[in-house]
């Protein structure tokens, strides 16, 4: 087997059905369209949600509380995680989390919350500490630093 023996498996593939090359290919003419209105021009495509002219669903639902647009966003990291994750002395980073897969965005604001317990001493580094989870570092010999 070599590179140039490759070929798809038979019946995986499908040429593009091309319209509008005479009646003899059964999709001439108005070219599977049908006969005028709105579907049969260019263009003619309703928008997602539009209901006929009738005032949309999702403009008629009230809006509710208040959506604050300021606010800060915090990925969330437990102390369990960091006791599961990372050897004893290491040093724990917003990016250390993002390339042991813990956190979705490298670039994001990390929160330590105390769920679980923590053994060994870390030097933690985040955004942000709730209160237990800053006396749970350090009574473990760790620190726990803001960025």
């Amino acid at each position: 087997m070599d590179l140039s023996t490759l070929a798809p498996a038979p019946g995986s593939k499908r040429a593009k059905r091309r319209v509008g090359r005479g009646t003899g290919s059964g999709s001439g003419k108005t070219s599977g369209r049908g006969h005028k209105g709105q579907k049969a021009r260019s263009g003619g495509t309703k928008a997602a949600g539009f209901e006929g002219g009738q005032k949309p669903l999702h403009l008629r639902l009230p809006k509710r509380g208040f959506n604050n647009p300021f606010r800060t966003e915090y990925q969330v990291v437990n102390l369990s995680t960091l006791e599961e994750n990372f050897n004893a002395d290491a040093e724990v980073t917003p990016e250390s989390l993002w390339q042991a897969g813990i956190i979705k965005q490298s670039d994001g604001r990390v929160k330590v919350l105390a769920k679980g317990d923590l053994t060994k001493p870390l030097i933690v580094r985040a955004h942000a500490f709730s209160k237990a989870a800053s006396e749970k570092i350090a009574t473990a010999g760790g620190k726990a630093e803001v960025i």
